[in-house]
């Protein structure tokens, strides 16, 4: 929806609001594949319109405490931006392993409630270009 952006919280993290976020889980998968199967799995959002790659992508050292999501020996992380522009407001179904609330935030406050540097920086560069 226009003028707002779906929030995730991380489940067990206090105070770790974040993006949909993921990885590729398969070889052959493409960012833009991925962006989609990552919104369905974490949201139980669908949409086939509304899509756009950004065609950037920020590069992120892993903390410790995530790296065993991870193939043994990846430290570093390449993250691809896409947003994806809705008509309203829908139903979000969470995935409660990994996030156990949502909500939908004004794009002019959800930078200040983003954990992560890579997903307020994606999300600066989202309002950017909408103006």
């Amino acid at each position: 929806m226009a003028g707002e952006t779906l929030l995730l919280h991380r489940t067990g993290q206090p105070a770790f609001w974040q993006s949909v976020t993921g990885s590729l889980e398969w070889g052959g998968e493409t960012p833009a594949q991925a962006a989609r199967r990552e919104l369905f799995e974490e949201t139980g959002i669908r949409s086939q319109i509304g899509w756009c790659d950004r065609h950037s992508a920020r590069q992120f050292r892993i903390l410790p405490e995530y790296r065993h999501v991870y193939e043994p020996g990846v430290v570093d992380n390449l993250e691809h931006v896409f947003s994806l522009e809705l008509p309203a407001r829908c139903a979000v179904r969470l995935n409660p392993a990994e996030h156990d609330q949502s909500r939908w935030e004004a794009l002019s406050i959800a930078a200040n409630t983003l954990w992560s540097w890579t997903n307020r920086a994606a999300l600066a560069q989202v309002v950017k270009e909408l103006v």
